[in-house]
């Protein structure tokens, strides 16, 4: 594997340092925790990553600018991007919570809360939020789910799921109580709504993926 500098995005959200260690255990060559631009443009794979409130979310990334950055990355350097709970959330068209959000627009899609009567086959009631391991079951084959088992668990912290419009953008689907899109890709863009970095050896092959995927091959 050649030699990568791995930029996360840091909009004050989150404890990132947890994704920046475990990029490095699967072989990151440097990892930079900035949202200095030009870190950010200098690096050669991007990683999105969020927690907490959406519409605090929201403010900091367009008061530091980092929806454009991210753009940059994108639609401009064609670097590999790779997008982690909030952080997915963040490039939908809108969420939900919050009262209603708008989100980056650069995925077509809602966020919406999984609901408070939300119940499983057998009928049991469902915690919200969604908390724990989950199955996700791989709807496209993508490199990044190289050497992962379909219905391979993964964790999730989250209340609200997202829902692509253009379902051909979903790679990943999680059921709780509901169907939602647990992964979407398109192009240079992978986004997980679990934390493959508190997924433990699944997660950290999805890191290593990562690591190694040539989004123009």
């Amino acid at each position: 594997m050649t030699t990568q500098r791995v930029a996360v995005i840091d909009y004050g959200m989150g404890n990132l340092h947890s994704v920046a260690s475990a990029l490095e255990h699967v072989g990151a060559a440097e990892v930079l925790v900035s949202c200095d631009a030009e870190v950010i443009r200098s690096a050669d794979r991007v990683v999105f990553p969020g927690v907490g409130a959406i519409r605090d979310c929201m403010a900091e990334i367009r008061r530091l600018r980092c929806d454009e950055l991210l753009k940059t990355a994108l639609l401009e350097q064609h670097k590999p991007v790779l997008a982690i709970c909030v952080g997915m959330q963040a490039l939908m068209t809108r969420s939900e919570e919050n009262g209603g959000v708008d989100c980056l627009n650069i995925l077509p899609g809602q966020v919406r809360h999984f609901g408070q009567s939300l119940h499983d086959a057998q009928g049991q009631r469902l915690k919200v939020p969604h908390m724990g391991w989950n199955e996700v079951r791989q709807t496209r084959p993508h490199p990044l789910w190289q050497g992962i088992a379909d219905k391979e668990r993964f964790y999730f912290v989250h209340s609200y799921y997202v829902h692509a419009e253009q379902r051909d953008l979903q790679a990943g689907a999680l059921h709780y109580g509901v169907e939602a899109d647990a992964a979407l890709a398109r192009d240079n863009l992978f986004a997980v709504q679990f934390h493959p970095e508190k997924s433990h050896t699944a997660g950290l092959h999805l890191l290593r993926n990562f690591l190694e995927w040539n989004p123009a091959c």
